[in-house]
């Protein structure tokens, strides 16, 4: 019987200004745990690193094409990372494509990608993977709870939705900026893929615990509606 498949998308601040030994390890505990039971490819985010190349790449002038590239690399940086800190558990290789992700699952082990696409958010990369490997689930952890309907870290007052219909959330999304590093929670294009899929996703908060509860199908964070 072939295990659950999941997809999981970690925020870039796993990796970012205040990531040490023991935050990952957390990480890789929690995802061993789940791979008992399940397949999982992880996707790791470029968070403030990404940010932070990206914006003094433009300020030297650099294409948007380019830039979307050096996330891309550094997102690949945080992926290598974490299969340090996954050990046996990780597949050994950082994927560079849908095709070499479907092979890397028949070993069995847990596989950790980074971006794939100049001009598509790990969001997108992360529906794309499971449209692919047809995966039951798709967890995007972020930094915040689930969606609400305002940034929560501007507005005191922003509304949590426990769930959402997607085109309630592409009307809320469409005029976000689409620039190199600007992807927030979710974008069109990872939208499009999860109703075209009808992909179970689900956003939650990025931490172990919520994962781990996400994953094993709890209503936990915001569940959005196809």
């Amino acid at each position: 019987m072939m295990k659950k498949r999941i997809v999981i998308k970690l925020s870039g601040s796993v990796f970012g200004e205040t990531a040490n030994k023991k935050s990952l390890m957390k990480y890789a505990k929690m995802l061993k745990s789940i791979g008992r039971k399940m397949q999982i490819v992880v996707v790791a985010g470029g968070g403030y690193i990404a940010r932070y190349y990206i914006n003094l790449a433009r300020e030297l002038g650099v294409d948007e094409a380019s830039l979307d590239e050096l996330g891309i690399e550094v997102s690949r940086l945080n992926a290598q990372l974490f299969v340090y800190a996954l050990g046996d558990a990780a597949y050994p290789h950082i994927p560079t494509n849908l095709h070499e992700i479907v092979v890397a699952l028949e070993t069995g082990k847990i596989v950790v990608a980074g971006g794939l696409h100049p001009g598509q958010s790990t969001n997108a990369t992360s529906a794309q993977i499971a449209e692919k490997i047809n995966a039951n689930t798709f967890i995007n952890a972020t930094d915040v709870v689930g969606i609400y309907n305002a940034d929560p870290n501007k507005y005191k007052n922003a509304k949590l939705f426990r769930s959402i219909g997607i085109r309630e959330l592409q009307n809320m999304i469409v005029h976000e900026s689409t620039m190199a590093g600007a992807y927030d929670l979710m974008d069109i294009v990872a939208l499009k893929v999860i109703e075209r899929s009808k992909l179970t996703t689900r956003v939650v908060k990025s931490d172990p615990s919520v994962i781990k509860r996400a994953a094993y199908g709890h209503n936990v964070g915001t569940i959005i509606i196809t």
